[in-house]
């Protein structure tokens, strides 16, 4: 009986919807028929926006104004109304008079829905009750919205439509508009900086025949024009590397990269990574940017050097902890690798603390394994883990005194990993050997492996200098900046699975 009343009711409620959606259309057909299709205006000049007016009121208060956003809230009472105009910058109130603005116009207005798109010029005052406001001489409307936005006071609250339909989360949210404006910040932040420390901001292919620089499955298309099969990016380095050969000493990219793998609260299968490489330096020198990087956008983003996010604050003002793999495993492990010599005694440890490993793992996957088993979580606050065992690491220099290990460092804040550096392997016959290695790991069975890359090792051979390099992901830094719970929150259109009616 209860599912009958739940489906009746559910059918009256799209009856009501649906009977709301045809007025809506039939009051932009009348518009169209008087001459009046807002749809024709081709452009409206606007003068100000809500919060510039509020904020600078004092110098403002009786000027003229044209303003236009959208219509979120409507008062109409008899010859004087009240409307509530969203723009860019927030919400502003507007004084809509019968005698002040026309007969004609005040009787469409009357008609416009929460929602249409409007254009308003006016003097701004303030209300008897304090309510700074744009008294309307003219109004126009500049776009009919024919659906109906989410009750206001519930706003759009199912997650999965909110991704999908972002505009309308955007018009609904407010705070959804603000992470986005601080997403752009975040990244011209890093412009500026990398622009004042001399580096040069280049772009690199998408498409590439090799998609090498990380651990991660390509996705694969067709080039119909050169009968080829391509991959989307993985990585940006590279490319980045081979410009540090041509002698650009510092360049960077922040670009979109595309990985084959899982969607979770922080990995969507293309995201926005940013990469640098400067000649003559180390990863040292990649830890002290990175330090000062961060700091930067930090205060620029949030005015503060000191970041909440969920039940965690990280201090970014005090120097940032630097430790080694080994010694973090042995921290909080309690297991000590300098004192593991073979293949065998590492899976016993591993046997012993529950960790689980597959055949082809060596010595350096079991650290790593322990590592993130173990470590990661309790690197609340910044951390730079160093010193990456050379199994997991083909494309960095190993450490002359000791060459199990190499000098990377992992950058952790929040137990995430934030970013990813090298001293850069320069060396094209041990690199050549590296790839050989990655070939057979790739035969047996793992996916991510890299591939050999002919041209780069081309590129080598005719001499890279020293260098150091490093991978940030953007994404990461704008969840931390914002206190965003999931990628998604900071990707404008992240992927989702198709509808029924999407689908082609």
């Amino acid at each position: 009986m209860a599912e009958q009343r739940n489906a009746q009711e559910k059918n009256t409620q799209e009856k009501d919807m649906n009977q709301l959606l045809k007025v809506r259309r039939e009051k932009l057909a009348e518009l169209q028929k008087n001459g009046k299709n807002p749809f024709e205006i081709m452009k409206y000049d606007v003068t100000a926006h809500s919060m510039e007016i509020k904020d600078h009121f004092e110098t403002m208060e009786g000027k003229e104004v044209t303003i236009a956003g959208r219509m979120m809230f409507k008062r109409v009472m008899g010859k004087a109304s009240f409307c509530n105009i969203q723009d860019l910058q927030g919400n502003i109130q507007s004084y809509v008079a019968r005698d002040e603005i026309g007969e004609e116009s005040y009787r469409d207005f009357k008609k416009y829905d929460i929602g249409d798109i409007v254009g308003i010029k006016g003097d701004v005052f303030k209300t008897k009750t304090g309510e700074i406001s744009v008294h309307a001489k003219e109004l126009v409307l500049l776009s009919k919205s024919l659906q109906i936005l989410p009750e206001k006071h519930h706003g759009l609250q199912n997650t999965d439509m909110r991704y999908r339909q972002r505009y309308v989360d955007l018009i609904m949210n407010p705070e959804v508009k603000d992470t986005f404006i601080k997403r752009s910040k975040v990244i011209s932040c890093i412009r500026k900086y990398l622009d004042e420390q001399g580096f040069m901001e280049v772009e690199t292919p998408m498409l590439v025949s090799n998609a090498g620089g990380a651990a991660a499955r390509p996705f694969e298309t067709h080039f119909n024009a050169l009968g080829e099969d391509l991959k989307l990016r993985i990585s940006l380095e590279l490319y980045l590397k081979r410009l540090i050969v041509g002698g650009l000493e510092r360049v960077y990219e922040i670009g979109r990269v595309f990985r084959n793998e899982g969607l979770d609260t922080r990995h969507n299968p293309e995201f926005t990574l940013m990469e640098l490489y400067q000649a003559y330096t180390d990863y040292h020198g990649m830890m002290d940017l990175t330090e000062n990087l961060y700091r930067y956008v930090a205060k620029e983003v949030t005015g503060s050097e000191v970041l909440t996010y969920g039940e965690h604050t990280m201090d970014l003002s005090k120097p940032f902890e630097r430790m080694t793999m080994v010694e973090a495993v042995k921290k909080y492990a309690d297991v000590d690798f300098d004192e593991i010599h073979t293949l065998e005694e590492a899976r016993a440890a591993a046997k012993e603390h529950h960790v689980e490993f597959e055949g082809r793992h060596l010595k350096g996957d079991i650290l790593n394994l322990f590592f993130e088993e173990f470590v990661e979580e309790h690197l609340i606050q910044p951390t730079f883990i160093m010193d990456h065992p050379v199994e997991i690491s083909p494309l960095t220099k190993k450490k002359p005194e000791n060459p199990e290990y190499t000098e990377r460092f992992e950058f952790f804040m929040n137990g995430w990993e934030m970013a990813n550096a090298y001293s850069e392997l320069n060396d094209p016959i041990d690199q050549r050997e590296r790839f050989k290695v990655q070939e057979a790991m790739l035969a047996a069975g793992d996916e991510e492996a890299n591939t050999t890359d002919e041209d780069f090792l081309n590129a080598l051979e005719i001499g890279m200098p020293p260098t150091g390099g490093i991978g940030f992901g953007i994404d990461r830094m704008v969840m931390m900046m914002t206190d965003s719970p999931a990628i998604r929150d900071v990707l404008l259109f992240p992927v989702m699975k198709s509808l029924p009616n999407e689908k082609g």
